[in-house]
């Protein structure tokens, strides 16, 4: 898989198939994570998915990378009952994600927003 393959199956996979066993397979052991609120490594991530409320969702959008970095544009349904819009930032090597940055914001509705323009998906 190439770093785009590999960091959308990775999040598809955690997020939704909600497949623990995803963090062994795509995550370096040595996972680095630059969200304050999350430690490093994957163990606070493997015993955070199992408490997502069952009508959690996520939509990846658009991907993009750049060598070993990978951006995905993304929409997190119903986290911490709010929906946010997100793009996750990866790097990659040796066929597995290292590092982890996020820039996340609730998402407002065109309806409410001042310019009316959606915030997701980007078409």
């Amino acid at each position: 898989m190439n770093p785009k393959e590999l960091a959308l199956k990775a999040i598809t996979d955690v997020f939704v198939r909600k497949d623990i066993t995803a963090f062994d397979k795509y995550f370096s052991k040595d996972y680095k994570q630059h969200n304050p609120f999350i430690p490093n490594g994957t163990e606070a991530l493997k015993q955070f998915l199992p408490t997502l409320p069952k009508n959690f969702k996520y939509e990846p959008g658009v991907i993009t990378d750049h060598g070993n970095m990978v951006m995905i544009h993304g929409r997190y349904e119903n986290w911490n009952g709010k929906n946010m819009i997100a793009v996750d930032i990866f790097k990659i090597e040796d066929g597995k994600l290292v590092e982890h940055w996020d820039v996340m914001q609730e998402e407002v509705l065109p309806s409410q927003s001042a310019n009316g323009n959606a915030m997701f998906p980007i078409i």
